[in-house]
């Protein structure tokens, strides 16, 4: 995912298409709640013209997780269409897009695909199975976890007579 600008202005004008399986496993420096990283696979194509260079990708993958709740793992799949633009004479050239200076002979895509994946990178990931084995436990002496989707609509017997109150078949409510 680098290249010279001299092997970029080949492509002038022409095609250059970008199909390539990529790993990423540094980000894992960058952010310590990554578990893993699976080969990332990158699609697109590059624009090329004598002042800058435009990509236009499509980012897909997986990223290994830990669940906030139990701490299991968690395939979260990543997939991202973005414009990378890098301008090659900056003087020449002004935008309102954000866009890359180069700064020396070469574009290198890693750094901002790395950018990319940390940006998608939740607060918070949940497992789809809540009763996974392996994880945090789910009870303890004198507690367990308790979720809205599991819970009962309970009484407590001493509002009983509440529940009532609302109720259409009661004479008492009509007016």
């Amino acid at each position: 995912m680098k290249w010279t600008l001299s092997q970029l202005q080949k492509y002038r004008n022409k095609d250059f298409i970008i199909d390539e399986i990529i790993q990423v496993d540094e980000i894992k420096q960058d952010d310590p709640t990554i578990r893993e990283v699976l080969p990332i696979h990158i699609t697109g194509r590059a624009d090329i013209d004598s002042t800058k260079v435009t990509f236009h990708l499509n980012i897909k993958g997986h990223l290994i997780l830990p669940c906030s709740r139990t701490l299991v793992d968690v395939k979260l799949p990543i997939n991202v269409e973005t414009t990378e633009t890098f301008l090659l004479n900056v003087s020449e050239y002004e935008t309102e897009e954000e866009a890359h200076q180069v700064k020396s002979d070469t574009i290198d895509l890693m750094p901002v695909i790395r950018e990319i994946l940390l940006l998608e990178v939740p607060m918070q990931v949940f497992c789809e199975d809540q009763h996974s084995e392996g994880g945090a436990p789910q009870s303890g002496k004198d507690w367990e976890v308790v979720r809205e989707d599991d819970q009962i609509k309970k009484v407590d017997p001493r509002l009983a007579g509440l529940a009532k109150f609302f109720d259409n078949n009661n004479p008492s409510s009509d007016s």
